[in-house]
């Protein structure tokens, strides 16, 4: 039987970071969104406290850049279509093997070539054993606390534009028998105007086992009601203690239509949870309120801007590789 995940918050080996790499996708922003990650990353790596950090960079570039940036990263050079390896890069399972699922660029929104196998390429050059799985899952999806529980988002995991004809019962069937998840929490809809279709990275995180962070709106906040019927149904779910946190509120972009910010868009490292802020008044309540959630950790809140043009931030950025052996 296939063990689950660990939880973000056990021990990793080492963290896959995407290094912006394309400038026809970033245009102005790739610099800035390049020294964004850069901070990131040395948060992650905490002066050598935290975990090994490889730069994932898509030519040689973007690899020049990122080892000038971030000298204390490794750096690994493979073609991908974007950063966003939280949905495409292997999910390592409790076994210390990986499971790789098919992508389709979020529903077909966005093909990008080398996207559909960069999760088998990395997973092979850290010699992880990996199984291919045959329907479409993106790690931004789902999240869990270790024990076999996860909370996901109907929007996402029964969008037509995913697995179409699959149901409800055959969806946690596949979570059972490829990551062996045991029981599912199903949320509704994610946050507004989210390319994914609502990925549950940017809404609904655990925190410890049974612990499930969820944003309290924030005035003029566009999600207030998405996050009230969350908290509503995380608490019916039974079993789950609902911490709630800050939001952002309404952050806009250049054009000044609403995008989907969030603090929960964070990162759990060995020494550091990292958390992404958008120069909005709850900046550092949010920061704040995470250091009462993860005492034993350093809590760093980083400016993400130029990452979000993108259409993610930290975690969308990051995939962990757990120290399983």
């Amino acid at each position: 039987m296939t063990r689950p995940p660990p939880p973000e918050w056990a021990p990793h080996k080492a963290v896959w970071i995407g290094f912006p790499s394309h400038p026809e996708l970033w245009e102005r922003d790739l610099e800035p969104a390049q020294a964004e990650v850069a901070a990131f990353a040395r948060a992650v790596h905490a002066d050598g406290r935290g975990e090994k950090v490889l730069l994932v960079a898509a030519n040689i570039e973007a690899a020049e850049t990122a080892e000038r940036l971030a000298p204390f990263a490794g750096v690994v050079m493979e073609p991908f279509g974007d950063i966003w390896l939280r949905d495409t890069a292997a999910i390592v399972t409790g076994d210390g093997t990986a499971r790789d699922f098919r992508f389709n660029g979020w529903g077909g929104k966005y093909d990008l070539p080398g996207d559909e196998d960069i999760g088998a390429r990395l997973a092979a050059q850290r010699g992880i054993e990996t199984e291919a799985c045959d329907w479409i899952l993106e790690g931004g999806a789902i999240d869990g606390d270790g024990t076999g529980l996860i909370v996901t988002t109907e929007q996402c995991l029964l969008n037509r534009n995913r697995n179409p004809g699959m149901s409800r019962a055959e969806v946690e069937e596949r979570l059972k028998r490829d990551l062996g998840i045991t029981s599912v929490l199903w949320l509704g809809e994610g946050l507004l105007n989210d390319h994914t279709d609502g990925h549950v990275d940017n809404l609904a995180r655990f925190v410890a086992p049974g612990v499930l962070a969820i944003p309290e709106a924030f005035e003029n906040d566009p999600n207030w009601r998405v996050y009230q019927a969350a908290a509503e149904t995380a608490e019916r779910f039974g079993h789950i203690e609902v911490a709630r946190v800050p939001s952002p509120g309404r952050v806009l972009s250049r054009e000044e239509e609403i995008i989907p910010a969030s603090y929960m868009n964070f990162y759990i490292g060995n020494a550091s949870v990292v958390v992404p802020l958008y120069g909005q008044p709850n900046d550092q309540a949010a920061v704040a309120a995470f250091g009462r959630i993860f005492p034993d950790r350093e809590v760093v809140g980083l400016r993400a801007d130029h990452i979000l043009t993108g259409g993610g931030s930290f975690h969308c950025i990051s995939q962990q590789i757990p120290r399983t052996r």
